[in-house]
């Protein structure tokens, strides 16, 4: 693999927090001249390829990646799922996740799931289920997540004291079947009463 994909690789699993040029000189063992050598060439490769959605965005010294404004449209439409429809498996495993480990950082998420959870958090914070509560005060600064009173709202509860227990699987990932199924007993037992 060439030093042009590890640092593309890096920056996409960095997500909207993004990574600075030391941290990618860290961990691809490359010099921070030769780093910024590539994010210069990926920046202008992003910008002359049009059939590519992507732009290379930078600000004191953190690099990330973002969809072209010109797909603003497209990617508002993603977002914009109404509230009717129901949360997918991926977005309740994000949400169990958060409400059961909050407060919790994406990067914390991603180590749970074992996949990149931005784009499954940004919709959770559309929705208005999940908001951010500080940062964690280590490099980088990442956002802290929690849910939020439209999140009790929605599931139909007073306040977190009253989730449901739900078992941990061996390896301590939170089972959004298990989560959806415990919201529904309790829904089920809130109603026969």
């Amino acid at each position: 693999m060439n030093n042009q994909a590890k640092i593309e690789a890096l920056l996409f699993i960095a997500g909207d927090e993004g990574i600075t040029s030391g941290d990618l000189a860290t961990l691809t063992g490359l010099l921070k001249p030769a780093v910024r050598g590539i994010l210069g060439q990926l920046a202008e490769k992003y910008a002359t390829d049009e059939t590519c959605a992507l732009k290379l965005l930078v600000s004191a010294d953190t690099y990330r990646l973002a969809t072209k404004g010109d797909l603003a449209p497209v990617v508002k439409d993603y977002f914009a799922t109404p509230l009717t429809v129901p949360l997918t498996p991926a977005l309740l495993e994000v949400l169990a996740i958060i409400a059961y480990k909050q407060p919790i950082t994406r990067i914390e998420i991603d180590d749970l799931r074992g996949v990149q959870s931005s784009g499954s958090i940004q919709k959770l914070v559309v929705r208005g289920l999940v908001t951010t509560k500080g940062r964690l005060n280590v490099p980088g600064r990442p956002f802290r997540y929690v849910t939020t009173t439209a999140f009790l709202d929605y599931f139909g509860l007073a306040d977190l004291g009253e989730l449901p227990p739900l078992p941990e699987s061996a390896d301590g990932m939170i089972d959004s079947d298990q989560f959806a199924q415990a919201l529904a007993q309790r829904r089920k037992r809130m109603e026969e009463n």
